[in-house]
C-alpha cells in the first residue's frame, strides 16, 4: 500500500490557523500511512506547532531544501521506501519538480484554492495503482 506524503506548511498546516481540518478529514478516509514533509528547523517547528501532528513528520531542517532531489532521496531512504511506494502533494512547484525528477507521482497543490476535490481525485487515481 502506497504511503501518502503530505506537504506541511501551506497545505496540511495553515499559517495562523493550525491543521487544515477538512484536509485532515479527507486524508483520514485513506488507510495508507502518511508522512508530513517539511524543511522546518527548530524555530519553525515551534512557530507552526509541528510537534503534535497526527502523522509522522520528516524534516532535514533546510539541509537540503525540498527543492533539492536529495531531500526526497534521503526521506525515502529513511523510511526504506522507493519512489513508486509513495504519492505526494506539495504547494511549492519547485519541490514538485524535484520529487517528480526522482520518479515520485506528485500533485501541485494550490494553497490559495485549497482544492480538496482535485486532491481527492489525485489520491483516488494514484493509490489504486
Amino acid at each position: 500500500m502506497k504511503t501518502i506524503l503530505v506537504d506541511a506548511i501551506n497545505a496540511f498546516i495553515i499559517k495562523g490557523e493550525g491543521i487544515f481540518q477538512d484536509m485532515y478529514k479527507l486524508l483520514e478516509k485513506y488507510p495508507n500511512d502518511k508522512i508530513i514533509l517539511t524543511g522546518a528547523n527548530k524555530e519553525e517547528m515551534d512557530k507552526f506547532n509541528l510537534h503534535n501532528l497526527p502523522y509522522k513528520l520528516f524534516t532535514l531542517k533546510h539541509n537540503p531544501e525540498k527543492t533539492d532531489p536529495q531531500y526526497c532521496k534521503t526521506m525515502l531512504n529513511n523510511y526504506n521506501l522507493k519512489a513508486n511506494d509513495v504519492v505526494y502533494f506539495e504547494h511549492n512547484i519547485e519541490a514538485v519538480k524535484s520529487a517528480e525528477s526522482i520518479g515520485i507521482e506528485t500533485l501541485f497543490y494550490n494553497k490559495d484554492k485549497k482544492d480538496l476535490d482535485k486532491l481527492k481525485k489525485f489520491l483516488d487515481e494514484t493509490l489504486k495503482n
